[in-house]
């Protein structure tokens, strides 16, 4: 008789285990090793009610401190982020709440011209889909793949559920809704493919829930110059791995927390860091679409 200490949990069956040794061996473009991309979280949030971050303890709605903090962000911070950006001839890819387009579309112009991957986002940071109904969720993805593709002439590839909210179809519905690609699972340091209902493929793009600046900075208090650090020490650590095998690092950004000045400074470091690297030809800066699409064209015959 079998013990309930024997018996399976349940399994969200997307993917199997498989350790990261032993898988099929791959370059990113030109030979590279390491690829690495910036995530760049525009977003915006209702006033006096919902979901958000919080620098200083909550107050009864309506907030204004939390909110105004928040939206510094799309006012001033995200506009120096992608002065820096520039800078160094970063790509990026811009991870939006098509909320946005409403209230400052002129960001959101910024990034498109610049040529920025528009990755889906939700249309507010003030709410989460993971509770709400299957219509209702089918209806956001389309909702916000239309307009997306509306605003700039491109449906977006991949998908980042605002606070990583997701119900049990959320992968199944992405595919169905025509999204290649999610950001939402930080299960791997490489892309890999995961199973949906109808047997269409939805690509998991490594995104961070350590290298990213919510966590570090406002739920540990993490200071900017370490914050910094902990970007250096992190792309060295996996460019020596990825001497054995391809890896992907992301380095997810808010303008509201990176974009203070003292903080963008220590930002500049890392990122000219970066950069260094790239002049040398040691990494593949770039984008989670252009990853998925490498990672389908080398990997989909070997793991077919």
């Amino acid at each position: 008789m079998t013990s309930a200490y024997e018996s399976l949990l349940p399994t969200h069956g997307r993917f199997d285990y498989q350790a990261i040794h032993g898988r099929p061996d791959y370059a990113w473009p030109n030979g590279a090793r390491l690829a690495v991309y910036l995530g760049f979280n525009l977003e915006h949030f209702a006033f006096g009610e919902g979901l958000g971050a919080a620098i200083g303890p909550v107050s009864p709605e309506p907030d204004v401190l939390n909110y105004a903090w928040r939206e510094y962000g799309n006012r001033v911070g995200a506009w120096r982020c992608i002065e820096l950006f520039d800078q160094l001839a970063l790509p990026c890819a811009t991870l939006v709440n098509t909320a946005l387009y409403d209230h400052c579309p002129d960001l959101l112009a910024a990034c498109a011209a610049r040529g920025d991957e528009i990755v889906g986002h939700g249309h507010t940071n003030a709410e989460r889909q993971g509770d709400w109904p299957p219509e209702a969720e089918r209806r956001l993805l389309a909702g916000c793949r239309d307009r997306i593709a509306r605003e700039t002439g491109t449906a977006p590839r991949g998908w980042l559920s605002p606070w990583i909210s997701e119900s049990r179809l959320t992968p199944d519905l992405l595919a169905e809704t025509g999204y290649r690609y999610t950001l939402n699972w930080c299960h791997d340091d490489q892309p890999l493919p995961m199973h949906t209902r109808d047997g269409r493929v939805l690509w998991s793009v490594p995104y961070p829930q350590e290298l990213n600046d919510i966590p570090a900075i406002v739920a540990r208090r993490m200071d900017a110059g370490a914050f910094a650090q902990m970007v250096v020490d992190n792309f060295e650590e996996m460019r020596e791995q990825s001497r054995a095998q391809p890896l992907v690092m992301g380095l997810a950004l808010h303008p509201y927390i990176v974009g203070q000045p003292y903080r963008l400074r220590h930002l500049r470091r890392a990122l000219e860091h970066l950069a260094r690297a790239r002049d040398r030809g040691e990494v593949w800066l770039t984008t989670p679409g252009a990853i998925c699409e490498h990672s389908e064209a080398v990997l989909s015959a070997a793991l077919s």
